[in-house]
């Protein structure tokens, strides 16, 4: 990789960037204005913005009042003389009328959605037809050489349906693939995606709240109703037909009418050697489609740098969520306050501060606001395959999805800590403030592949995914991790997702986001390229990247 020798710019760039941070007007000894923080969240989050669901008025009033945002803290259109990236995208809405029927030798299952299942399709095509397509059980669905891996091993299963648990044997068996960390053979996109090259006709995948990292309830809050698809992804240019989840009861009810158990069935799967099994079952499944074309856009803002203008810090934040769902009863909109408006509106606080620099950033910022996160990462994996800027100029991507509301910490923690040298820029900024980098504190959730940076890491753009830290200064780690999860399971994804500036601690954010600020200032003020450690599967696209 093509690195510039620490010199002496390098060391003045680093000495200006502390001169400036003392420089800094600050109010209440922060660099964060706290109050247009808040105010910008409750916007973002209220009724009047209608969940910000792709496609939407909530769309368009989201982003005009971001693009409106950026011109007033000073930030440049980052797209030209435009401040949208268009993301072109099919909008299916299948019919929630459907039953999933499995047949055996002498009895079927009638499976109800959303009780039972969830599903829909990838294709943009009216109806769908699946009849008495046969049923084969494909362990955790996975196909990896690099773990000598390969669930479809010996197995045709082109034009059948798969069942496949959720996850990698990791979690059931530490000696296999990263253990408890998740890999990112275990998330959905990814055995959908094989699932499609396997030839397929469709996808049950078992949902198990431990194994997944969240209830039932998030996946029918997530998957009900309107999907979109890139036009140009591997599902829709395939004959995969049905993607879907059962719930645990449910995949307990098929196996029991194949006549195997489904707990040792989850067990053997998790061994080396595990073989795909016919279940001798069939599936069928049919429902129509409302197809839609649109456009949905990425909100894209620039703060020019001087010397090094034609390189670029990314900072990333998703602005979408649910929009309304009428199947919740009283409150059907999910406003998406923590999940993310914060982050959205901490992208406008960034620009603000880059641009109050008295010592400007050598190298551009770009802020920007990425839709359909919440869809599987469209929005950062369309620009991310469609640059605005050249990707060998993109020293670095900075993610910021839900920031802290729950007070200040002494550590952050860093999704895939260790992946790259940028974690040794966070850890300098971090030790600055008397704190600590962390490890992901639940590597189980698979949390380095769910939001956007990940997008930018495929392509082999450095990226680290930054969230706020457990060990809480007034109560401790434990109290942390327990507030946190009954957090995510009384209202993650749901309506209960709300602007709560009396309950919320906006201490620890505006610590949190002086660490994001400055580890994107020290990026710009270095010469160098940081880049990812040796044996990290994404060097070897960076090093050829930064090669040609």
């Amino acid at each position: 990789m093509k690195r510039r020798v620490i010199n002496l710019f390098s060391l003045f760039a680093i000495l200006a960037m502390v001169v400036s941070c003392g420089n800094v007007k600050q109010s209440n000894n922060s660099i964060i204005n706290t109050d247009d923080l808040k105010q910008r969240i409750s916007v973002l989050a209220s009724d009047d913005f209608q969940g910000r669901f792709p496609g939407t008025i909530g769309e368009e009033k989201t982003i005009k009042y971001l693009e409106e945002q950026f011109k007033l803290v000073g930030a440049q259109p980052g797209n030209g003389q435009s401040y949208f990236q268009e993301v072109p995208l099919i909008q299916i809405t299948s019919d929630q009328i459907m039953k999933l029927k499995i047949k055996g030798a002498k009895e079927e299952l009638l499976l109800n959605f959303s009780e039972d299942f969830i599903g829909g399709t990838p294709q943009p095509i009216e109806n769908i037809d699946i009849t008495n397509s046969e049923l084969v059980f494909v362990g955790f669905g996975i196909n990896a050489p690099d773990y000598g891996w390969n669930d479809y091993a010996g197995v045709d299963v082109k034009g059948k349906m798969v069942i496949a648990l959720v996850n990698d044997p990791g979690f059931y068996d530490s000696s296999l693939f990263k253990g408890k960390n998740m890999t990112y053979y275990g998330r959905w996109i990814y055995k959908y995606e094989e699932a499609a090259r396997q030839g397929a006709a469709g996808v049950i995948l078992v949902h198990e709240t431990e194994a997944a990292s969240y209830p039932w309830g998030v996946v029918q809050n997530s998957w009900s109703g309107t999907r979109f698809y890139l036009a140009d992804n591997i599902v829709t240019k395939s004959g995969l037909k049905f993607q879907s989840w059962v719930t645990k009861e449910s995949a307990n009810r098929i196996f029991d009418l194949a006549g195997v158990n489904y707990e040792k069935a989850l067990q053997d799967a998790a061994k080396k050697g595990f073989a795909a099994q016919q279940l001798n079952l069939n599936a069928s499944i049919g429902f129509k489609n409302s197809v839609k074309y649109i456009n949905s856009k990425n909100v894209v803002a620039l703060i020019p740098g001087t010397d090094l203008s034609d390189e670029y810090i990314i900072y990333t934040a998703h602005w979408d969520h649910f929009g309304v769902n009428p199947k919740f009863k009283g409150d059907s909109i999910l406003n998406g306050a923590l999940d993310n408006a914060t982050g959205t509106a901490a992208l406008v606080e960034m620009a603000r501060v880059f641009n109050s620099q008295e010592i400007k950033p050598k190298r551009s910022i770009l802020l920007m606001a990425v839709t359909c996160e919440e869809q599987g990462l469209l929005g950062s994996q369309f620009y991310a395959e469609n640059p605005i800027y050249p990707l060998n100029k993109t020293v670095a991507v900075i993610n910021m999805d839900a920031l802290n509301i729950f007070g200040k910490t002494k550590d952050m923690s860093i999704s895939g800590l260790g992946y790259s040298e940028l974690d040794d820029y966070a850890v300098e900024v971090l030790k600055a403030h008397n704190r600590y980098a962390a490890a992901d504190p639940k590597p189980e959730r698979g949390g380095y592949y769910r939001s956007d940076h990940f997008s930018f890491a495929k392509v082999g753009v450095p990226s680290i995914n930054m969230g706020f830290g457990v060990d809480n200064i007034e109560h401790g780690k434990q109290w942390s991790m327990d507030t946190m999860g009954k957090w995510i399971s009384e209202n993650y994804h749901k309506p209960t997702d709300n602007y709560e500036p009396n309950i919320w601690k906006f201490d620890g954010m505006v610590e949190d986001l002086t660490v994001y600020f400055e580890l994107g200032y020290k990026l710009s003020m270095i010469g160098e390229f940081p880049n990812w450690r040796d044996g990290v599967f994404y060097k070897a696209k960076r090093d050829e990247m930064m090669n040609k």
